[in-house]
């Protein structure tokens, strides 16, 4: 599988002047910002144009994982052999979006008359105008049993994430989402500006790697646990997941029907379980 490097020049951040007004004090200072910019994710088999599959609003890099992982937990991919490059595309783009689309080239044909719906994506909600339940709901194969986690691993989670996000750190705008051992040791993070970018960055270095499913892992989120997010780490097969505000009924009764532990309110020690609950030693 080919790709192309990613240019230097994109960056997560830009730095910005603002006014700052704290205690009846005005200040001129610089700060720094999250970077938002578009992707348009398109797909293509051998001698086939490139149809495009999805538009996503999110933070520059890991753009291959983020294209990898967003077709593999939508049902679109099934193995990393199926790729044959990733690349940005050419001068039949604008110069100022040249770096925004991502063509997956694949070996086999893609068939772009099974795409139910038109995936568009926003930094804050994720896939919007899914027409119904049925057509959004990716086929999960129900995760195994195991393993069993100790409650302080659980509890200890947040903080552990939390010093790894070194884009958040510089502005306060991300979202993250954290891979650990059971042991409560940090595997990998990703951050972006739309949470499910970066469960999708996430999944798709594992994809890419070919090290899922993830049966011995569980997954933190930095915000709220969504049905998306719930599915996208159930296709991944990860049977913990964890979050640190509040789940869904959706994403419980995803979580339930699946066989998935899910956590929400995991903040200062305190956690709710909402399924699952034999995976955690809790006493």
């Amino acid at each position: 599988m080919a790709t192309a490097e990613e240019p230097a020049i994109r960056r997560p951040t830009a730095r910005t002047r603002i006014t700052a007004v704290e205690d009846g004090r005005v200040a001129t200072r610089r700060d720094r910002l999250v970077t938002e910019e578009p992707l348009e994710i398109r797909a293509a088999g051998p001698g086939q144009e490139p149809v495009s599959v999805a538009v996503t609003m999110r933070t520059p890099g890991d753009d291959w994982e983020l294209a990898a992982g967003f077709l593999f937990t939508e049902g679109l991919l099934s193995s990393r052999d199926e790729i044959a490059e990733l690349r940005y595309c050419g001068p039949e783009v604008p110069e100022h979006q040249r770096f925004n689309v991502v063509t997956v080239h694949l070996r086999r044909p893609f068939d772009g008359s099974s795409l139910k719906r038109n995936f568009f994506a926003t930094s804050s909600c994720g896939i919007c105008g899914k027409a119904s339940i049925d057509q959004v709901e990716v086929q999960c194969a129900p995760l195994p049993p195991g393993p069993v986690v100790p409650r302080a691993v659980v509890a200890g989670l947040p903080d552990t994430l939390r010093a790894g996000q070194r884009v958040f750190g510089q502005t306060g705008g991300l979202h993250a989402v954290g891979l650990f051992e059971i042991d409560g040791s940090l595997v990998l993070s990703r951050e972006d500006v739309g949470r499910h970018n970066a469960m999708d960055k996430l999944v798709g270095s594992l994809f890419l790697e070919g090290v899922l499913p993830g049966h011995d892992r569980i997954a933190l989120l930095s915000g709220r646990a969504s049905f998306e997010l719930v599915q996208k780490a159930a296709m991944a097969g990860i049977p913990i997941v964890c979050a640190v505000s509040a789940p869904s009924t959706l994403a419980v009764e995803t979580a339930t029907r699946l066989g998935m532990t899910l956590v929400g309110f995991l903040r200062d020690g305190r956690f709710n379980v909402y399924a699952g609950a034999e995976r955690l030693t809790l006493s």
